[in-house]
């Protein structure tokens, strides 16, 4: 290590520090004498020794390289200084010290006579095991992002058809599956929050529940933390049993009341009890929907535990036990208790919300998304601005008359917040649709806040309330 404040004279010395700093050792192979000259630095990263050693044709530096990639590596090299008069490789070599696998990137030039006879090849050698351990782990986040985005696709598939199989219109269905697309988006924050290492009983509660006829719910347990499966699983049955309680049960009146109470189970899962009480009296369902087969049926089996429902007189009780593979450890990072997921009806009879006339600007990168929020908003009466997918086309836009718009916070990794400033600048109302957490919309704005999954009447009702209010 150069000392401070000395001065370096020599090219030599430059060329040391550059090598120490990039980590870089070096070699020469005297191909007429037939020997290999290998630096401290090399050394430090191969386990070869210092020093000058009989290079045995090349032999000496390639017996360290992976048995599986030797030959390979050898060929490469030696077409690519037959064609070029030098070459790159990397390859996996055996240090010879301590027996250790590691990565190794190798390159060189070809030094020959005038004759073009080779006379030496001098190189640098680089260990790569940190950069090919972190290409390693992106290989692997991928796949398992693609595993997780297709599972989620095919449980969303899978609930549509079976919520549309119980359903007998339209508005139905899409509320219906509006409030359990919901659960599932929450329970998904909830784990990416904490890295996909699992999700707290207390959080999911407090997203079911929170929002839900306020004062009249109460839940409390200890903290347990569930895997990304069981945690799904759960927020679904939640969501099932308090929908029917404000639809048929004890949220229905003002005098009901829902407790829910966990506790961990012996064997190391747990067992949660819902228990309404103070609602309507309570008669046994004759038909069966999909949210009493989600709990009879997927719910126990999802939790590896069981589940059951009792529909007592007095008020619905069910009670859902997991199994100790269902819980995990605390994770690393968790997020804060998320905000109440409030309830939201069936869409009123007479239709979406009246934006006759109404100019609205949508800007949204999800082409589909955008379809959907300018067909939801013309039905609605509003003449649509856009849509725009790209933050400069947005911008471009905002020459024209604007009464309010929908705002996607994030366009493609950038943020909306130019538009947002310009629109907040000339008084323009505007709305954020976001599929990030409480944090996802860009802070400063006295804005309203729609997280996707949305249905587009709530977009539509979200936009005539800003029009009304101005």
């Amino acid at each position: 290590m150069a000392k401070p404040g000395a001065d370096i004279h020599s090219d030599h010395e430059r060329l040391e520090l550059a090598l120490q700093s990039a980590r870089l050792g070096e070699y020469d192979w005297d191909m007429a004498r037939d020997v290999v000259s290998v630096s401290p630095r090399m050394s430090a990263i191969t386990g070869l020794p210092v020093g000058e050693w009989p290079a045995e044709r090349g032999e000496f530096l390639y017996r360290g390289v992976h048995p599986e990639e030797r030959e390979a590596t050898r060929r490469s090299i030696e077409e690519a200084m037959r064609a070029e008069g030098r070459f790159e490789v990397e390859y996996r070599r055996i240090r010879e010290d301590d027996g250790r696998i590691i990565w190794t990137r190798t390159s060189g030039v070809l030094v020959s006579d005038e004759q073009g006879r080779p006379l030496r090849a001098v190189g640098l050698v680089q260990d790569i095991g940190e950069r090919r351990a972190e290409e390693d782990r992106r290989r692997a986040l991928m796949a398992e992002l693609d595993h997780r985005v297709k599972n989620v696709l095919a449980a969303v598939q899978a609930l549509a058809v079976q919520t549309a199989k119980r359903t007998t219109s339209l508005d139905s269905f899409l509320a219906t599956f509006a409030g359990r697309l919901k659960s599932m988006a929450s329970a998904n924050e909830l784990l990416t929050a904490a890295r996909w290492r699992g999700a707290a009983v207390g959080h999911l509660a407090a997203a079911e529940l929170g929002g839900i006829a306020p004062g009249q719910t109460r839940w409390d347990g200890p903290e347990l933390f569930l895997t990304p499966r069981a945690a799904n699983a759960l927020s679904l049955a939640l969501h099932e049993l308090a929908t029917n309680a404000v639809k048929y049960g004890a949220l229905s009146t003002e005098s009901g009341r829902v407790e829910v109470r966990w506790a961990r189970t012996p064997e190391g899962g747990f067992e949660l009890i819902w228990t309404e009480t103070g609602g309507p009296p309570v008669v046994v369902p004759t038909h069966k929907g999909f949210g009493s087969t989600l709990l009879d049926q997927v719910t126990g089996r999802e939790l590896m535990g069981d589940a059951a429902v009792e529909y007592r007189r007095a008020g619905v009780t069910a009670r859902l036990r997991a199994g100790p593979a269902a819980v995990v450890s605390r994770p690393e990072t968790v997020p804060e208790t998320p905000a109440p997921q409030t309830y939201e009806p069936a869409p009123a009879a007479h239709g979406p919300a009246d934006l006759q006339g109404a100019r609205v600007l949508i800007v949204e990168d999800a082409v589909l998304l955008a379809l959907e929020l300018e067909t939801g908003l013309s039905e609605a009466g509003a003449s649509v601005v856009g849509p725009a997918y790209e933050l400069q086309e947005a911008l471009n836009l905002l020459g024209q008359p604007i009464d309010a718009a929908v705002l996607d916070a994030n366009l493609n990794g950038l943020s909306v917040t130019p538009v947002a400033e310009a629109l907040a600048a000339r008084g323009v109302p505007f709305v954020f649709a976001t599929g990030y957490g409480d944090t996802g919309a860009p802070m400063g704005f006295d804005a309203p806040v729609i997280r996707k999954p949305y249905d587009v009447t709530q977009v539509a009702a979200a936009v005539s309330g800003l029009l009304a209010a101005g």
